[in-house]
């Protein structure tokens, strides 16, 4: 029977991540959001804002993972990384505290710029059905072209 794969976005080929790396990123995904929402770490950087973390991909090897984050209300997210980045220690050994694998995967993050597209996408669906929604022949503003 053949294994099941989920395609994700690479660096211009495509990959498929295993059931286990997808299990494997699930669990370290849940890991991380409860223990940045604990407020575990002392860094300022991170207890300002409110930071989701919406996927965690983890390598082929399990030994290094990918953590996309997002800061609630969408800015600071250079420093949310920065900070990520220095407190990026710590949070692998809180992690491998809690999730019982061979090797404490190596952590790196990354912002998630997938909600801006979803919003920009939804405003060109918005535009586009604003323009199909005119009844064609439809007076134009003065001085309007099109």
């Amino acid at each position: 029977m053949a294994k099941a794969r989920a395609s994700v976005r690479g660096r211009g080929q495509k990959k498929e991540q295993t059931q286990r790396q997808l299990r494997v990123g699930e669990m370290l995904r849940h890991t991380l959001a409860g223990i940045l929402a604990r407020g575990d770490v002392s860094d300022p950087g991170l207890t300002a804002t409110p930071i989701t973390v919406t996927e965690v991909r983890a390598s082929p090897d399990l030994r290094n993972a990918t953590a996309f984050v997002t800061p609630l209300g969408g800015q600071g997210g250079d420093e949310l990384i920065a900070a990520l980045e220095r407190n990026a220690a710590y949070l692998r050994g809180q992690v491998s505290r809690q999730v019982s694998l061979k090797f404490s995967p190596q952590l790196s993050f990354q912002l998630d710029h997938s909600f801006d597209y979803a919003a920009h996408i939804d405003g060109l669906l918005k535009d586009v059905d604003g323009n199909l929604s005119e009844p064609m022949g439809a007076p134009r503003p003065e001085g309007g072209k099109g």
